[in-house]
């Protein structure tokens, strides 16, 4: 019989405090087990692996992260809307470093299909619409916007601008400047 109390949601959300205590990579059913205090066999009802587990997290934190934008977003166009989904990504990623690495975990097409990713995009060009892309421009746009937030994000919290002045928050104040600018004037193809 299982212990009582646990579930495949309270797993994942123990799991989710556990990656941003300790880093995504950590997480296993085993690591989980110690932190429940029982048998790792005892959770295998609840969850299947340790890859099971992770999914689960990246689906919790791809969720988490599209409520935050959609909030965040509500009523905003234009720079304004640009800076506050770009604010929700590098806040959420400093609060939750763990499950912000669970959100880039690469899912099967159906998986993805299923999860707040898809919310992702969308709140992308619809974002990207105040700027008057339109397709493919509009997808390179999403990409550009994507790879910007998260290398920032990442060299932010791996150190990598802790060396030099200015100040980091200087800094993505300008890079998102610059972003709005680019999306302003988008090259012709």
């Amino acid at each position: 019989m299982a212990r009582a109390g646990l579930t495949p949601e309270r797993l994942t959300r123990a799991g989710a405090e556990l990656a941003d205590e300790v880093g995504f990579d950590q997480v296993t059913v085993s690591a989980l087990a110690r932190r429940f205090d029982v048998k790792v066999a005892s959770l295998y009802s609840h969850v299947k692996s340790s890859q099971d587990l992770k999914t689960r997290i990246a689906l919790l934190a791809l969720e988490e992260l599209a409520d935050r934008a959609a909030e965040a977003l509500a009523g905003r166009a234009g720079k304004d809307a640009l800076t506050a989904l770009a604010d929700v990504y590098r806040d959420y990623a400093r609060k939750h470093p763990g499950r912000y690495a669970a959100a880039q975990l690469r899912l099967d097409p159906e998986t993805a299909a299923a999860s707040a990713g898809v919310r992702h995009a969308r709140m992308a060009r619809a974002l990207l619409r105040g700027y008057d892309l339109t397709e493919p421009d509009q997808t390179h746009a999403v990409r550009l916007l994507g790879s910007v937030f998260h290398g920032y994000v990442s060299l932010e919290l791996g150190g990598g601008f802790s060396h030099s002045a200015p100040d980091t928050e200087e800094t993505w104040t300008r890079v998102l400047d610059a972003l709005d600018a680019l999306l302003r004037n988008w090259p012709a193809s």
